[in-house]
Parts: C-alpha cells; sequence; structure tokens
C-alpha cells in the first residue's frame, strides 16, 4: 500500500527542489557586494518620507477596479469578434447589451469625478 504513495512523495520533493534549489543556488553562487546605493531605500527617485503602512486614497483603487472592468471588456471582445459569424444576431445583440451596461458605468465614473485626478 505505501508503494502506492512514493510517487506521489517524489513528486512532492521535487516540487520543493524546483522551489528551494534556484533560490539556495542564487544565495550560494552570487557576488555580495553590498555598498550604499544597494541598500539605501527607493521610492520614486526619493528618500521615503512616510511611513509605508499609510493609508492610501480611495481613488488608488478606483482607478485600479476601473483598470480592470474595461480590461476584461477587450478581453470579452476578442472571442466575440471571432465568432462573430457563427452566434448569429443573438450574440450581437447579448454582446450590445453588455457593452451597454459598461458604458453606462463607465458615465455614471465619469460624472461622479471617478476620473478626476487632483
Amino acid at each position: 500500500m505505501l508503494e502506492n504513495y512514493l510517487p506521489i512523495l517524489v513528486f512532492i520533493l521535487l516540487g520543493i527542489g524546483f522551489g528551494i534549489g534556484p533560490i539556495a543556488a542564487g544565495w550560494l553562487l552570487a557576488p555580495n557586494r553590498p555598498d550604499s546605493e544597494k541598500l539605501s531605500p527607493y521610492e520614486c527617485g526619493f528618500e521615503a518620507f512616510e511611513d509605508a503602512r499609510m493609508k492610501f486614497d480611495v481613488r488608488f483603487y478606483l482607478v485600479a477596479i476601473l483598470f480592470i472592468i474595461f480590461d476584461l471588456e477587450i478581453a470579452f471582445l476578442f472571442p466575440w469578434a471571432v465568432v462573430l459569424d457563427t452566434i448569429g444576431l443573438e450574440g450581437f445583440i447579448a454582446m450590445a447589451i453588455f457593452l451597454a451596461i459598461l458604458v453606462v458605468g463607465f458615465i455614471y465614473e465619469w460624472k461622479k469625478g471617478a476620473l478626476e485626478w487632483e
């Protein structure tokens, strides 16, 4: 019965080896020559001036969510355009409804000033 688990054990050991092996090889073989520039904190070309755990404005997250929404819109448009001949008018109407919902959301965000940056 234990011989059935041998391939699983080998697979786990190989996975651990592939995960830890390159890290260990880099740590052992890479030159370690720290200098002041490598060890200095870097944030947009100047020294850090606040705590790294400071609260971000909600607009950062809003822009990220908007990017994901409209990026997914494009991801759905490409396959739809490829199979438009086969799905016919029903597929066209479904995509038109999908795009209309997204356009309404975009107009709402625009009117609320979510795209304004101060």
